[in-house]
C-alpha cells in the first residue's frame, strides 16, 4: 500500500488525518467502533500531484436528469457498486502523504510516505 521514503525538499507533500465513526444500530447501540486514515486532498494541486480529480459522489441533479433523459429514450439503467474500485486501484503517479499523527515511525520521524495504491480522500 505504500513505502517509508526520505522526505526531499521537492515532493510535495500531502497531510493525514484519522476519521472515527461509530456504526450505531437503529435504537442507539453503538455495533462497532471504526476508524479510517484519509488524505487531505485539498493540498493538492490539479495537473501538479495528478491529472484526474474525481467525485466520489455526485449530484442529486445529474440523477435526475440521467434519470429523465433514460425514461424519454427508453434506456435500460444498472446500478453498480464501484466502491471498491477506489480502495483496490494503483496509482500511476507519485503521490507522498506525511505520516500519520500518534503512528510516526520513531527510527525514520523524516520520512514521508510514497502511495503504491490509493488512500481515502
Amino acid at each position: 500500500m505504500w513505502s517509508l521514503v526520505p522526505r526531499s525538499d521537492d515532493m510535495n507533500i500531502i497531510g493525514t488525518k484519522w476519521v472515527f465513526r461509530n456504526k450505531i444500530y437503529e435504537n442507539g447501540n453503538i455495533v462497532r467502533n471504526k476508524v479510517r486514515l484519509v488524505a487531505k486532498r485539498y493540498n493538492q494541486g490539479e495537473g501538479i500531484d495528478s491529472d484526474q480529480i474525481y467525485a466520489l459522489v455526485t449530484r442529486q441533479e445529474t440523477v435526475r436528469l440521467l434519470l429523465v433523459y433514460a425514461c424519454m429514450s427508453t434506456f435500460k439503467l444498472f446500478q453498480m457498486d464501484v466502491k471498491i474500485a477506489f480502495l483496490n486501484g494503483f496509482l500511476n503517479e507519485k503521490v507522498y502523504v506525511s505520516q500519520p499523527t500518534g503512528f510516526e515511525d520513531h527510527l525514520y520521524p523524516n520520512h514521508v510516505f510514497k502511495l503504491k495504491k490509493v488512500l481515502y480522500d
